[in-house]
């Protein structure tokens, strides 16, 4: 049989497997034609996609669907989640095994919900081991909490090439290009599907009960999908203080009356530009670090890093401040005091975690009451815990805005109290931080020294 043959009859099993899905999720009508069909007998995988369109191999397709045609039906729908979820879009800057690992796992999280006899395949032990796991720390299986625990496991390569073939249904050689074209072309591709998950999400609550048939769990999946990008930038200008700055204030300043006496007097102006001017900087500020077993130290890194670059680049900061950089597990650890950027770029580079052991947040609220009462701070507007959110939180709120940042969705049973601010990061958004920055300061030498996400 020839290969024209081969890709008539892979698009007509392709058209046949998007009309079945039709009529068992007919509120994913929109995705399920949103991929063009194009054959590629090059296609390792079978079958790929790059957001736009859905290349396949005619041979592997009617292969597979000889053998079985609801394992075809799944490794359809697994390419559409895939977009819908916006994998291919995030896959940028990341390991591509593990990134490609985490966004197959959390598509196979998501088909353990969905109870359709066109998706029927027999049970891996394998894994469903890896998936029970994962479900046990995060309460939505997400590719970019599976991608951050596979970073903390540190699994060996042939371990991560194990639960690759386990999870395996679609090739991802597509994701992830790095050229200018490519990524102009991910980015509008990312938008695309970023706006489908919404049409998506909205037909399921106009045309029935989401609790039906796995309806619910894929609202969740779509739901941080959509989730709108944390602006880290945003979030730590809320700390500053007014201070009066030496700098001409531009906003107070009527050119009229200034022109007005040049002309009238020869060199007298009738007013002058005010010479201080109030802005917020930020100058005093509690950063605390959770040193216990589950923290990262690469990952505690990235954030210190981005918190530097942003502090460096914006107009928020002084250049002398007065940051306290707290480590703590079940105790206080260190507090190394910063009194300008470049202390905090050098404590930066040499960081190492002291601790280890559980985890309790109340001892750095203690001492840092107790810093206050010795007058340690002129202005202090608010402490940001980096953490993974389990242990034990006090009680009373303090009087300063408390920030737990979590890197990715903690567990459901992280008890934030309804005081604190609660803040879920992304790497990706932590690497978008500090890009922004650079962009502002491109000029700097030290952003090459900078740890990255």
């Amino acid at each position: 049989m020839s290969n024209t043959d081969y890709d008539r009859i892979g698009g007509e099993i392709l058209g046949s497997v998007r009309n079945e899905l039709y009529m068992n999720f007919p509120y994913m009508d929109v995705a399920l034609c949103a991929l063009a069909f194009q054959p590629g007998a090059e296609v390792t995988g079978g079958i790929a996609t790059e957001g736009e369109n859905l290349y396949f191999s005619g041979s592997w397709l009617a292969h597979h669907y000889l053998r079985s045609r609801t394992w075809v039906n799944k490794a359809y729908l697994h390419v559409i989640f895939h977009c819908l979820l916006r994998h291919v879009g995030k896959a940028r800057g990341k390991d591509p095994a593990l990134w490609e690992l985490a966004s197959d796992t959390a598509v196979a999280a998501l088909f353990q919900e969905l109870h359709y006899g066109c998706l029927y395949e027999e049970r891996n032990p394998q894994r469903e081991k890896f998936l029970a796991e994962c479900a046990a720390e995060m309460k939505v299986v997400t590719a970019e909490g599976v991608y951050r625990r596979l970073l903390t496991l540190d699994l060996p390569k042939y371990e991560v090439d194990m639960l690759r073939s386990v999870f395996r249904m679609d090739d991802h050689s597509l994701w992830g290009g790095e050229s200018q074209q490519e990524r102009q072309q991910q980015e509008q591709q990312d938008q695309k599907w970023e706006d489908l998950s919404e049409k998506t999400m909205t037909a399921m609550n106009t045309m029935f009960s989401e609790e039906s048939g796995g309806g619910q769990a894929i609202a969740d999946h779509l739901q941080v999908a959509v989730r709108d990008d944390v602006d880290y930038r945003g979030f730590l200008r809320r700390f500053a203080a007014p201070r009066e700055v030496v700098q001409v204030d531009p906003d107070t300043f009527d050119y009229i009356f200034y022109t007005y006496g040049l002309e009238l007097y020869g060199n007298m102006p009738l007013v002058e530009p005010l010479e201080t001017k109030e802005e917020k900087r930020i100058e005093d500020l509690v950063i605390a670090v959770d040193t216990s077993m589950s923290t990262s130290g690469e990952l505690v890194k990235a954030f210190l890093a981005c918190t530097y670059a942003i502090l460096r680049s914006t107009e928020t900061y002084t250049r002398k401040v007065n940051i306290h950089v707290i480590q703590c597990d079940n105790k206080v650890r260190s507090d190394d005091t910063i009194h300008d950027l470049d202390e905090l770029h050098e404590y930066m580079r040499n960081f190492s975690l002291k601790g280890g052991d559980s985890t309790d947040f109340r001892p750095v609220f203690q001492h840092v009451n107790e810093l206050i009462e010795e007058g340690a701070f002129q202005s202090l507007r608010g402490l940001i815990y980096f953490t993974d959110g389990m242990g034990f939180y006090p009680k009373a709120r303090p009087a300063y805005e408390t920030a737990f940042v979590f890197l990715g969705q903690p567990p459901a049973q992280v008890p934030v109290p309804s005081w604190a601010i609660r803040l879920v990061l992304e790497l990706p958004d932590l690497q978008r931080a500090v890009e922004a920055a650079i962009e502002e300061e491109p000029e700097m030498t030290d952003w090459d020294e900078l740890p990255r996400t």
